[in-house]
């Protein structure tokens, strides 16, 4: 065989291969390749967004859960906080009921300072102090009455009509004053 026969046999069979491929037959294995393909891949994506949906919500209620254990351990340090605090008062109480059963006025007055002296310790051990009531000053002191006395020095407190308590530095409650000057 010559080249030019050999050539054209090898062109004819690529045109007998090219017509077979192009074949409605194989068109159709073709796209059922593709389409079980495409199945797999999304059997796949299906199966991984199941689980993403199954995270997230196994996620979701874990923050719920969170959240209303947080509120309830909240209202149980408030509720823990409150009892100490009444606590500390209750010893107070019983002291002034005691008071008021007395009939001896002298004991009655003695029971009432060391009462007030308990009410004070009780202050103390939840770290509430009294405010100083020297000088004015209005971020810790409520000035009602003013008086000018050449006496008396400027911004001076005269009189102290309701003795103020902080913790920290926070005001509990302004003492109430009378200011000179």
């Amino acid at each position: 065989m010559d080249k030019t026969q050999k050539k054209a046999d090898e062109a004819e069979v690529k045109e007998e291969t090219a017509a077979e491929e192009t074949s409605p037959k194989t068109e159709r294995k073709k796209q059922k390749g593709e389409i079980a393909s495409l199945k797999a891949e999304l059997e796949k994506k299906e199966a991984a967004l199941a689980e993403a949906k199954d995270q997230y919500l196994r996620l979701f209620a874990e923050y719920d859960n969170f959240r209303k254990r947080s509120a309830k351990e909240k209202e149980g340090i408030y509720a823990d906080a409150y009892s100490d605090c009444v606590g500390n008062i209750l010893p107070i109480l019983d002291n002034l009921e005691r008071a008021g059963k007395s009939e001896n006025f002298e004991a009655v007055r003695k029971g009432l300072e060391l009462t007030t002296k308990a009410f004070e310790d009780a202050l103390a051990k939840m770290g509430i102090e009294e405010v100083e009531t020297e000088t004015f000053d209005p971020s810790i002191h409520n000035a009602v009455m003013h008086v000018e006395d050449e006496t008396r020095g400027d911004g001076e407190i005269v009189e102290v009509f309701q003795k103020g308590y902080k913790k920290g530095d926070k005001i509990i409650r302004f003492a109430m004053v009378k200011v000179a000057n």
